[in-house]
């Protein structure tokens, strides 16, 4: 009885010693080796600035071939001289990167995937995927030839009122909807002070793919397609304008997009006009409505309420609360690539912004029809 009592002790502190070890082990997983390639996309500058000493990545190259940009941000941010290549194809053969996040004009995502996808190399990039649906399906073709994740990063896809709006809706708590309405945009890229090499490009209709239609016209239509679950509408209609003409001479400052479906419709609002900073969408279903209030609050009233409420928004769960998170853990194979950020939503919010841009310069509205 003792001698089995001692083997079952024995037995157990060698289990329990394992699963330390096998804990210990998850929780010092080596960091996800990633690269950048361009920074000409002022957003770089927000994940050198909060990513850059994470435990969990680790920075092993950044690919620009203007070394003008490369010096500044290599003395802003002290990074090291030997991080620094010109070429992509070089970076990645000499560095080994799992994953590469772009911060290139909207033009060069095509080239970047394809460079990535010939060695199998994961690819996040600003938002929207492409200027057009030639290079939106010419990337998803490259993605499924590489076996490689491409994920497209919006700030709204991290906003945890969106999140609570599409519970809602998803939940039939507001009814069928019918009408969403999104608002995006700023002052202007040059009234609010971007970089040089991010307005060169921002304003420049082969670079960006448009103006305010694309810059900020694709967080709506993720949104919304986001919210019809990848459903693909039937018309898109556009009208853009140039309201500041001496500054945005080539591009729109202002669009508005109408996007049918068979029993709902969507209304994008993207402007350089607007006198203040804002990203919030108008959910309206048959018995209820929900209002977006910046990141953190929805403003909901349902049939027969008098008044709205505001709701705070439950926090995001990990790891679909922050983009490097989202994008190591479908590397991983935790969790599959779906919704906002993924390459199939991004298919169809690319080619509502195609057929919005040819619905502005013919004066017509575009029937989506055919396949995808």
């Amino acid at each position: 009885m003792i001698r089995d009592l001692s083997i079952y002790s024995a037995t157990l502190a060698l289990l329990l010693t394992t699963q330390i070890c096998d804990a210990q082990e998850a929780t010092s997983a080596a960091p996800l080796r990633v690269a950048v390639a361009g920074l000409v996309h002022g957003h770089v500058a927000g994940f050198l600035t909060q990513s850059l000493h994470r435990p969990d990545i680790q920075l092993v190259g950044i690919a620009e071939s203007d070394q003008q940009v490369s010096d500044r941000y290599r003395n802003q941010y002290s990074l090291d001289r030997g991080l620094f290549f010109t070429d992509l194809e070089q970076m990645i053969v000499k560095t080994h990167p799992q994953a590469v996040l772009a911060y290139t004009n909207t033009f060069d995502h095509r080239k970047v995937v394809e460079i990535c996808a010939r060695h199998a190399v994961h690819v996040m990039m600003e938002k929207p995927l492409a200027v057009s649906n030639d290079d939106a399906r010419a990337i998803a073709s490259a993605a499924k030839s590489g076996n490689i994740h491409v994920l497209v990063n919006y700030e709204t896809t991290w906003y945890r009122s969106n999140k609570a709006a599409y519970d809602l809706v998803h939940d039939k708590a507001l009814g069928e909807v019918r009408k969403v309405v999104v608002h995006d945009g700023h002052r202007g890229p040059k009234e609010i002070g971007v970089q040089p090499e991010f307005f060169a490009w921002l304003s420049d209709p082969k670079l960006n793919g448009g103006g305010a239609l694309f810059d900020f016209g694709c967080y709506g239509a993720d949104l919304m397609t986001w919210l019809m679950d990848g459903q693909r509408p039937t018309s898109v209609t556009a009208v853009t304008q140039q309201i500041k003409p001496d500054i945005y001479a080539r591009v729109d400052d202002e669009a508005t997009i109408v996007v049918t479906y068979p029993r709902a419709q969507a209304i994008l609002q993207a402007s350089w006009n607007w006198p203040f900073d804002r990203k919030d969408m108008e959910v309206y279903g048959q018995t209820g409505t929900a209002i977006t209030v910046k990141r953190d609050q929805v403003r909901v009233r349902r049939n027969g309420e008098d008044q709205e409420k505001i709701v705070a928004a439950e926090p995001l769960a990990a790891p679909f609360d922050d983009s490097l998170s989202y994008f190591e853990a479908v590397i991983a194979g935790r969790v599959k690539a779906e919704g906002p950020s993924s390459l199939e939503t991004n298919l169809v919010v690319t080619e509502i912004l195609d057929a919005a841009r040819r619905s502005a310069s013919t004066g017509r509205t575009v029937a989506i029809t055919g396949k995808k």
